[in-house]
């Protein structure tokens, strides 16, 4: 078998044998009660999550759905921490909740190493990646981020309003996933498809979900081959030649971690930019201060990702169990919560508000226990970096249509459209 036929197998294998999976009837249709019925694919969903957290805060802090195959909701900082740190009980092999449950023969590893792994597998699969998104790493991509930013506003030059989602927030993280992946910049359209089916199809029959799969893994390996027929310095090729216990590391996870850079990567970020725009294109007093206070807009990005924390996790549970007074069966999806952990008021004072300069900031956007995101340097840098080139060159605007914006659906929340009036 040649090498590139190994890597066809391995993209294969990462699709999961129909065969062995377990699929759920797809439910869809109004949710009744979000205590007992809830969606996170449901419109209201997408508009209103924060005061659905809240709600549920209070009266079902752990909220359940027959969706999805059944599904829990943890909603108290408590309870999503006490799950994201107990791997015995809660796998990490699927994390996106959907119809479609893959093989428990797949763990240790998942489909998309590390996030996708359990213990002990994790922790070696991990530390491959730790070099990459370092502190001093992450700083190497600061200048083209920012000559970046500046190029995006520069095309916005003439218009009164324009779409600071699909304009500018969506294409930041785009160019520098492909940049430090090694991928053709120009096929960023692509890459926001791949986003889109693997995190807002989630109510789409399984079969079409695992067919739409098969378009990102087909282009990966057109980038594994070109990297494999023209070997070059960047994150791809550092996975081609990286070992694991004294062999090179298996087609599947190779494909599967290239998977979850690029899925993950965009669209966590992309929705933390363009929820901290739609905030401040919504509060003038916090735009003109960090117009003006520059030196505070560190603090700042903290309290958006805090506030407007993106990224829900699942896991599956592993056997029956009886957990915070609730009955979990084996293989119901947990969805981990962080942006609702990161609302609830036992852990922030005036959790409901957003203080730009809040000075004590333990959130939990970036995830919790060991699978916290690796690449949290490299979003925070595309963060601030976004906010400042857009403050400095934009710094009067106000949202055009507030009934216009619309929100992700999914695990991933964030704003789809922002139109903003610009001066």
């Amino acid at each position: 078998m040649t090498v590139d036929d190994r890597f066809a197998a391995g993209a294969d294998a990462l699709r999961a044998d129909p065969a062995l999976s377990t699929f759920s009837e797809v439910v869809t249709g109004p949710v009744t009660d979000w205590a007992t019925d809830f969606s996170h694919t449901a419109e209201e969903w997408a508009q209103d999550a924060i005061g659905i957290w809240d709600d549920l805060r209070q009266r079902c802090p752990i909220a359940h759905t027959e969706r999805f195959g059944g599904a829990w909701l943890p909603t108290r900082y408590e309870d999503v921490a006490a799950v994201a740190y107990d791997t015995e009980h809660f796998s990490s092999r699927a994390i996106i909740a959907s119809n479609v449950r893959p093989p428990r023969s797949l763990a240790p590893v998942g489909t998309a190493p590390p996030i996708s792994s359990d213990p002990p597998f994790h922790h070696d699969a991990r530390t491959l990646l730790l070099p990459a998104f370092t502190r001093t790493a992450v700083s190497r991509y600061e200048e083209s981020t920012r000559a970046f930013c500046h190029s995006l506003v520069d095309a916005l030059a003439g218009r009164d309003v324009v779409d600071a989602a699909a304009d500018y927030a969506q294409h930041v993280p785009v160019r520098v996933m492909a940049d430090l992946l090694g991928f053709p910049p120009e096929d960023g359209p692509r890459f926001r498809h791949f986003v889109e089916n693997a995190l807002e199809g989630i109510d789409l029959p399984p079969e079409e979900r695992l067919a739409r799969s098969s378009h990102l893994f087909e282009y990966l390996l057109v980038q594994i081959r070109d990297h494999l027929e023209h070997p070059r310095e960047d994150l791809t090729g550092h996975l081609l030649q990286a070992e694991l216990y004294g062999r090179r590391l298996e087609p599947a996870h190779v494909a599967g971690t290239m998977a979850l850079l690029l899925i993950a990567g965009i669209d966590t970020t992309w929705s933390a930019i363009g929820a901290s725009l739609w905030h401040l294109a919504g509060h003038p007093d916090d735009r003109r201060r960090l117009v003006a206070e520059p030196e505070l807009r560190a603090t700042a990005v903290e309290e958006f990702l805090r506030a407007y924390a993106p990224v829900t996790m699942a896991r599956l549970v592993t056997e029956d169990l009886t957990w915070r007074g609730v009955q979990m069966k084996a293989e119901d999806w947990v969805l981990l919560s962080f942006p609702a952990a990161n609302r609830d008021p036992a852990r922030f004072e005036r959790a409901d508000e957003v203080l730009v300069d809040r000075q004590v900031n333990r959130h939990a956007a970036f995830g919790l226990g060991i699978h916290r995101c690796v690449g949290s340097h490299l979003a925070r840098m595309e963060l601030r970096v976004a906010l400042d080139v857009w403050l400095d060159r934009v710094p009067e605007f106000t949202l055009a249509d507030p009934d216009a914006v619309r929100w992700s659906t999914g695990q991933i929340r964030g704003p789809r459209t922002l139109p903003v009036r610009i001066g």
